[in-house]
């Protein structure tokens, strides 16, 4: 259960942790609880073997788990055996945790929780030993086996059932997990309890005793097994998570992370607002992709925002190249997008607050998700198909989860929600398209101003070309064919050229980072021949306040291939829009001054045009001569990229970068990785436009440049699919 802050002395990183899990569903929509609606979820579970699921010896499972409502006939049974008297339904608050199984430690941490609580003005009744059976595990498993306890705190008279009594729970908790970084809190809720475990998935069912009672009723039982062959078991990384268990990776997770703690500052809510400082961080950097995406969905969610909600925001679907949807639909999704990058990689989620059960599926569709629906109002849902055995004459209809789409199971109202009526009620709350209407600025309809373009002489355009590393076999060979054919040109698979850091001749920043790809994102994305998935669009500017619903927050430039001409970068360089305030930084410093020193200066720099307002920042490399050099640009966009995370401004400030250094695909693929959100490689235009005037390339320079750019962009759409990433924003 260690927290963040742990060292680590291995090569393993938590960080590069992710799933390939089975999930299952079983939601009786009538909203009667009952026992054998967990049985059949335990049965579909137990279905779900996977042979990379388990150890070498096949004793130890990468973590099984089950999320149900609070069983209340089995809570009242259970806490008054330890001398404990709940309320009704709901009128109590059940918490899941992990402790250490150090005694000390453990008595330490129920004891602060149990002071939290009280600050908190919560009454807590006591706590619980979960039974359980540590002898059916395996020895890894049972070697780190936490002690396993369940508290009971009593909902306020004047706090009102449901989602209201669980922001007060939510509270705890995050106070309690700031100040404990040992114990794990599987779920704490008045509505849903998590079981979860390092188990095989026939441990579930024999480890904990409450699972086979008969009094354990849920109208709602979701299950999930992890399995995966490139991640690290642990109790607290099984899934459930809190509201959601997931089949698949977030390939963006830590552009994600960064963001929405850079989030953190601009983000105001009315429901939280007197809390935010207990709550913040929004994301436990400790966790696993899905974890991190659940922190986010449930602060969405207390914080007002409907839970399906809140996933559309997260994980939308293609709807910029979509024609077909509709306009109330695609505004909602634009709306959003100027405040919200999606997070993106193949996933199929099932999610749940207790009294609704949602499924969605990631844009591409790579993750397999079917349902049944039966004549007893039971909703069947799965990564695989056969997990039980239902009668034919029994299914009322059946179907899978399609790429992008939602299905939902309200509780409340009894019945099955398809994906376009969900969509629609929550695309039609707001005049979001007034609202884009008004405040949204095209790059496209700004005009060119009454200047003239910098362009170098040809004796400076040599000396840049020097100074930047620039070799007759790169222009020949990558920026000639780009400007000529409008394409990377082909070049065999594999690279077997030397590493960067060993070679003795001096290398671009860029040749010592290498492309990843994917880890589970199987099978490959198609950008080619699924060009409506893929999205290059950008958005500059101030992000807006993501809890509240105001036309001001999409006050955003929109820019749709962020490889820009000079042209385009002067339109946005002498902008002059109500929100909007552009300010050029230099990226230079004198020749025989530390780096450090620079950078330094580069923060310092920034840091002022921020207080005076700037929101547009360009990070300009014009003016290297004799005496001065600039800071690599790579290293000048993640070192403030990272600057800007830390101090909370990430948000609010945009970074354009002018530079002449990059001029292949890798370069401006590193760059945008990095956090620039659009690039004028100046140097390399000139470039093309004096292979137009040498004779080497009989085309207009205009139309060259803007092929040589569409190249670029076409190449890193390429290199971001071998990501499992479809959008450039995320």
């Amino acid at each position: 259960m260690s927290g963040p802050a742990q060292n680590i002395h291995n090569i393993y990183d938590p960080l590069w942790e992710h799933d390939a899990c089975g999930i299952g569903a079983v939601v009786n929509l009538k909203g009667t609880p009952s026992h054998a609606t967990v049985d059949s979820a335990l049965k579909i579970v137990e279905k779900l073997e996977h042979r990379a699921g388990k150890d070498a010896t096949g004793e130890t499972g990468d973590g099984v788990g089950l999320m149900i409502q609070v069983p209340h006939k089995l809570m009242v049974k259970a806490a008054s055996a330890e001398g404990i008297a709940l309320g009704g339904p709901r009128d109590y608050g059940v918490g899941m945790f992990f402790f250490p199984a150090d005694a000390l430690k453990r008595a330490q941490a129920q004891k602060m929780l149990e002071i939290i609580a009280s600050k908190e003005g919560l009454d807590f009744l006591g706590w619980r030993d979960v039974p359980t059976h540590p002898e059916v595990l395996g020895r890894k498993a049972l070697d780190c086996m936490p002690c396993i306890c369940q508290c009971f705190v009593a909902r306020p008279v004047d706090c009102a059932r449901g989602l209201d009594f669980d922001r007060k729970l939510y509270v705890v908790r995050r106070e309690f997990e700031q100040s404990n970084v040992n114990t794990y809190i599987c779920s704490f809720s008045s509505r849903t309890i998590v079981y979860k475990g390092m188990f095989l998935v026939g441990q579930l069912r024999k480890f904990y005793t409450d699972l086979t009672e008969p009094d354990c009723e849920s109208a709602i039982a979701l299950v999930h097994s992890r399995f995966s062959t490139n991640t690290t078991p642990s109790w607290e990384r099984a899934h459930p998570n809190r509201y959601i268990l997931h089949n698949g990776e977030i390939n963006t997770i830590r552009g994600n992370v960064d963001r929405m703690l850079a989030r953190e500052e601009t983000m105001h809510s009315a429901v939280l607002e007197a809390d935010m400082d207990k709550i913040l961080p929004v994301v436990d950097q400790s966790g696993s992709d899905s974890a991190m995406l659940d922190n986010t969905l449930e602060f969405l969610m207390m914080n007002g925002i409907p839970l399906p909600q809140a996933v559309m925001m997260c994980i939308p679907e293609p709807w910029a190249n979509d024609r077909k949807m509709s306009r109330e639909k695609r505004d909602f999704y634009h709306y959003y997008a100027t405040m919200m990058e999606p997070w993106d990689g193949p996933a199929a989620i099932v999610f749940s607050d207790g009294d609704t059960v949602g499924a969605v599926l990631d844009r591409n569709g790579l993750r397999p998700c079917r349902w049944y629906l039966t004549t007893d109002k039971q909703l069947i849902l799965s990564s695989e198909v056969g997990v039980l055995d239902i009668p034919p004459e029994k299914i009322v209809k059946k179907s899978r989860l399609q790429p992008g789409r939602m299905l939902l199971a309200d509780l409340t109202a009894g019945r099955l929600v398809d994906d376009a009526e969900v969509k629609e009620r929550y695309a039609r709350q707001q005049p979001y398209g007034e609202w884009l209407d008004a405040h949204l600025v095209y790059l496209r309809d700004l005009p060119i101003p009454n200047r003239r373009v910098e362009r170098s002489s040809q004796e400076r355009r040599d000396r840049l070309y020097k100074a930047f590393g620039y070799t007759y076999e790169e222009v020949k060979d990558a920026i000639l064919p780009m400007a000529r054919d409008g394409a990377e040109p082909t070049s065999a698979m594999g690279v077997d050229t030397p590493l960067a850091v060993l070679s003795e001749k001096h290398q671009p920043l860029f040749s010592y980072f290498k492309q990843l790809f994917a880890q589970v994102t199987n099978p490959p994305m198609d950008a080619i021949r699924e060009e409506i998935v893929t999205d290059t669009t950008v958005y500059v500017g101030s992000g807006g306040n993501l809890l509240e619903e105001r036309a001001e927050n999409c006050t955003v430039l929109q820019i749709h291939n962020p490889i820009l001409t000079s042209v385009d970068l002067m339109k946005i360089r002498y902008m002059d829009r109500p929100g909007f305030h552009v300010e050029t930084i230099s990226l230079l410093y004198y020749k025989g001054s530390p780096l450090a020193n620079a950078l330094d200066r580069l923060f310092v720099n920034v840091d002022r045009a921020y207080k005076n307002g700037t929101n547009i920042l360009i990070l300009s490399d014009r003016g290297v001569d004799e005496n001065h050099v600039a800071i690599p640009s790579l290293l000048a966009v993640s070192a403030l990229e990272q600057y800007l995370v830390r101090t909370k401004k990430r948000t609010a400030v945009s970074m354009i970068l002018e530079s002449a250094e990059p001029r292949d695909v890798h370069h401006f693929a590193t760059l945008l990785g990095y956090g620039a959100q659009a690039i004028n490689p100046y140097l390399a235009q000139e470039c093309v436009e004096e292979l137009v005037t040498l004779g080497m390339l009989d085309k207009d320079p205009t139309a060259a440049v803007n092929d040589y750019n569409s190249a670029i962009l076409h190449g890193i759409v390429k290199i971001a699919s071998k990501m499992g990433i479809s959008t450039i924003q995320s």
